[in-house]
């Protein structure tokens, strides 16, 4: 078993009412390991200026948590299958939507990712689904969420078919 801790800080400041609602939403997170990351809400949730566009969002978080589990599981698989990675990029995105009951949630996630290989064995397209297929089932945080976590990639450098 493992646990993880993060601190998120945020500060009423002194200029702001608070009860009329007329507050920021800027915050921000630390980790164990000395990265702090400004945090805000989503403008598209809280207008600006009460939220900091330049912040990490909550939703976005979830995103990037998904797609960096999801890519940091294929690697290794990918590598314990002999295969080498050039590179790995992402654009992952994120649909809220409203339930029967009225609560939002973030409904569906698409991972996006773009994958290079490189090196003398090269993977068959089969292969890489196989390894995404691996990578979603062993991702503890696509296990820890109820959203529909789905992949749509492309690769480059693959074997001939």
């Amino acid at each position: 078993m493992s646990a993880y801790a993060a601190a998120v800080r945020w500060r009423r400041q002194p200029a702001e009412p608070f009860v009329d609602g007329r507050y920021s939403r800027a915050h921000e997170w630390a980790f164990d390991g000395g990265a702090r990351v400004p945090a805000s809400s989503s403008p598209q949730v809280v207008r600006v200026p009460f939220s900091d566009p330049a912040g990490v969002d909550p939703e976005e978080a979830l995103l990037a948590s998904l797609s960096s589990c999801h890519m940091l599981f294929f690697l290794d698989f990918a590598r314990r299958a002999g295969f080498v990675v050039e590179s790995y990029d992402d654009e992952a995105e994120g649909v809220v939507e409203k339930r029967a009951d009225g609560r939002e949630w973030m409904a569906r996630v698409t991972l996006k990712p773009r994958v290079v290989f490189g090196g003398d064995r090269r993977p068959r397209r089969a292969e890489v689904e196989g390894l995404h297929h691996q990578a979603h089932d062993a991702c503890y945080i696509a296990n820890s969420v109820r959203s529909e976590v789905r992949v749509e990639d492309s690769a480059a450098g693959l074997a001939e078919p």
